[in-house]
């Protein structure tokens, strides 16, 4: 999948985000290596601690699918400038799908796309095999 098909399917998680409180809502989209697609949206809450990111979202329904080898994610937001994952989410991502791509994209179609490393040039990391 090229990386416009990937930040279109984004834009279609955005579609069901629920963000009564801030406004401001964002979509996922998380790529296997099989070419599976799986989408993500924020669900915030009043409390916004319990408020759950797109990206987040995207990588659990993977998880719980079975999924556990990605190549790359999308994220769209309606901010001028595209918005890149919060720390929890660029932590969870690093985890979960490694030094994956991660384009960042806008609803008029600015779009940047770097390594997970770039954004988390230092990751908390273990390994299971130590």
């Amino acid at each position: 999948m090229d990386k416009k098909a990937l930040i279109e399917e984004a834009r279609l998680g955005r579609d069901n985000a629920s963000a009564p409180f801030s406004k401001y809502k964002v979509g996922a989209a998380l790529l296997t290596t099989d070419g599976r697609v799986y989408r993500g949206c924020n669900v915030e809450n009043c409390t916004y601690a319990l408020t759950v990111c797109a990206e987040r979202v995207a990588l659990l329904s993977a998880i719980a699918a079975g999924d556990r080898k990605f190549t790359a994610i999308a994220v769209v937001t309606q901010s001028e400038n595209p918005a890149s994952p919060c720390g929890p989410c660029r932590q969870l991502l690093w985890e979960y799908c490694g030094d994956i791509d991660v384009t960042i994209a806008n609803l008029d179609g600015k779009a940047e796309t770097m390594k997970l490393s770039e954004l988390l040039p230092r990751p908390f990391s273990f390994s299971l095999e130590d």
